[in-house]
């Protein structure tokens, strides 16, 4: 007997047939359950975004839809938060825990050379890594890739997601 995957009316109506979607929040968020219990939903940090990648998510609180563009980590939403839901406690804290990951729909890895991903990223966390009689194919430096989300606005057939890193990706060597 096959398991019947069950989501709500309201993803259902909203085309999410995978039912919740965990949301991207803004850089300094505070973890998801404190965020959520923490957020007024005031719209500041979203008003405050130069960069208008801030988005009022499900349940009205604010997340970060990368298909604008990408994070530049200016700290407006932070400077916006009254509430303290986005705070920075060190000064050398990141943003997130997010990376960059290529999913087998890369048309690079279909044997169409493509860098578009490469050479929006300022950080050099992406390149190509030559192929004897093939197209080059993409590779990301996890300890380089802040998660600014720049490589998947470019991408033409939305093959990079940004996610949070994995304990592996996090202590990964790079041999580069």
């Amino acid at each position: 007997m096959q398991a019947k995957h069950s989501i709500s009316r309201r993803h259902f109506l909203r085309g999410q047939l995978r039912g919740h979607i965990k949301e991207t929040r803004p850089p300094w968020a505070l973890p998801e359950n404190d965020f959520i219990n923490t957020c007024t939903g005031c719209n500041e940090c979203i008003d405050k975004c130069p960069e208008r990648i801030i988005v009022k998510g499900e349940g009205g609180f604010p997340t970060v839809n990368f298909d604008f563009g990408a994070c530049t980590f200016c700290q407006d939403c932070v400077a916006a938060c009254d509430e303290a839901a986005l705070s920075i406690t060190d000064a050398g804290q990141a943003p997130w825990n997010l990376t960059a990951n290529i999913t087998p729909d890369c048309i690079s890895l279909h044997g169409v050379a493509c860098s578009s991903c490469a050479d929006s990223c300022e950080e050099e966390a992406i390149s190509f890594r030559h192929q004897i009689g093939g197209i080059s194919q993409p590779e990301i430096k996890t300890g380089l890739c802040t998660g600014c989300g720049a490589c998947t606005a470019t991408c033409p057939v939305d093959a990079i997601k940004i996610s949070e890193k994995t304990v592996c990706e996090e202590y990964a060597y790079d041999h580069n």
